[in-house]
């Protein structure tokens, strides 16, 4: 009779266990649907995109009636589509909830950003953008940079990268660079390995957010693996691959796993489009959303596809979305089929080392516009070459908020006058 009463004591105990783990899986559930619904709606969705988002949403809140992010974020959506009502009610279960989201003030369809176009014979240029509701920006007064690279990740079914950690440390020495980038060093802050974690990152692009105010300059770079739509078979979704990221199998990756612990590509374009306020902004990332790091031959090219990850690059609705705004431009290293490389002759990924070059011989001083140009041509020239044998290419891609965003990197308050005389001298600022 004890054996049996120890059987059913234990028995009872696991129940609050089982449910617990039912419910982390609805509510994991929960929150894939929610990322799914802020990739679909942004800043400048149609209305059906933000009919879809809701639908979503509704579904997100139904399978985890606790989430308190997915009410909040409904409470927009249904703000957005003029449903007041139901608008009031998402917001006071958000309240009653404790909403994340909602404590942190997040704002995913309102960008930081308002654009005004003005003609040539305006006021706006490529040294002066307009946004945030206050008219043309001015000189440049502060200079701020979120600069990441992960070679190494805890989990080591994620294989290491040769260059990323170091392409970040040289870019952020370049941005410091009193005679390239002119930032600040103190406002240069740079996560490496163990330090790039998804919080860890998250933590620096609110740091950014916290300081940049619209007449400043803000600079993102991002080197490191990611993960393909293909691999998230519910959403369909991009995943930046931190240092605490967990695969748990580089052939067969554990889909649960990589969304608990990575970092949504969508939450990087939502952060750009709608917290930052600069209206000077760049958005590097030489990453191909690939898995793994193998050599296949090649003399000087260093593949980053891994066995159980397809390959694929940011496609052009998310650069699309991350330039939203004023003043906004991103690069990324390759097109949606192709990945980024790397290369044992230049201790560099190839984009991120012409990247460099472009900078440097021009101290910083040209345009974005035309760094882009001659690092595109360089690029796919020297891939072409390295990369013969294996039929390897690699060009790069670049999206603008609007035509004529343009800055240099190098600019200083002192500087932006000068600069757009230049500017004007060789036909960049087209008339609208």
């Amino acid at each position: 009779m004890l054996r049996i009463t120890h059987i059913v004591v234990v028995m009872l105990m696991a129940m609050p266990l089982v449910g617990a783990a039912a419910d982390n899986g609805r509510c994991g559930a929960g929150k894939d649907l929610v990322v799914q619904a802020l990739e679909r709606a942004g800043p400048q969705s149609s209305a059906s995109d933000f009919e879809d988002a809701l639908q979503l949403l509704k579904r997100a809140s139904a399978v985890c009636g606790e989430l308190g992010d997915a009410w909040y974020y409904r409470s927009l959506v249904e703000a957005k589509l003029g449903h007041a009502g139901p608008a009031k009610f998402a917001a006071d279960q958000a309240k009653l909830l404790g909403s994340d989201a909602l404590s942190a003030g997040l704002q995913p369809f309102v960008l930081a950003t308002r654009v005004t176009r003005r003609s040539i014979g305006g006021s706006e240029t490529p040294g002066g953008f307009s946004g945030s509701g206050s008219g043309p920006a001015g000189p440049v007064e502060q200079k701020w940079a979120l600069v990441i690279g992960i070679s190494k990740f805890a989990d080591r079914n994620i294989p290491s990268l040769n260059y990323t950690a170091g392409d970040a440390q040289a870019f952020a020495a370049l941005l410091s660079d009193p005679g390239v980038g002119k930032f600040p060093a103190a406002n240069v802050h740079v996560l490496t390995d163990s330090q790039a974690t998804t919080k860890g990152i998250r933590e620096g692009l609110n740091w950014i957010a916290r300081h940049a105010q619209p007449n400043d300059m803000v600079v993102i770079y991002l080197a490191t693996h990611g993960s393909p739509r293909e691999t998230d078979s519910v959403g369909g979704l991009n995943y930046i691959v931190t240092y605490d990221t967990e695969i748990h199998s580089t052939d067969h990756p554990d889909e649960d796993a990589l969304y608990a612990t990575a970092l949504p590509m969508v939450d990087l374009s939502s952060a750009v489009a709608s917290r930052l306020h600069a209206l000077r902004t760049l958005v590097v990332l030489d990453t191909c959303f690939s898995g793994g790091a193998t050599k296949n031959g090649g003399k000087n090219g260093v593949r980053m596809m891994g066995a159980g990850l397809a390959n694929a690059a940011p496609s052009p609705s998310t650069l699309q979305r991350m330039s939203e705004g004023a003043g906004r431009i991103v690069m990324a290293a390759s097109q949606v089929d192709q990945e980024s490389l790397e290369s044992d002759t230049l201790h560099h990924g190839y984009f991120t080392y012409f990247l460099l070059k472009a900078l440097r011989d021009s101290k910083g001083m040209k345009p974005l516009s035309q760094v882009y140009a001659d690092v595109q041509h360089d690029v796919s020239e020297r891939v072409a070459v390295d990369g013969k044998a294996e039929g390897l290419h690699q060009n790069p891609v670049m999206d603008r908020s609007a035509d004529d965003a343009d800055f240099a990197l190098g600019l200083t308050g002192t500087s932006v006058a000068a600069h757009v005389d230049e500017v004007r001298s060789v036909g960049l600022v087209a008339a609208r």
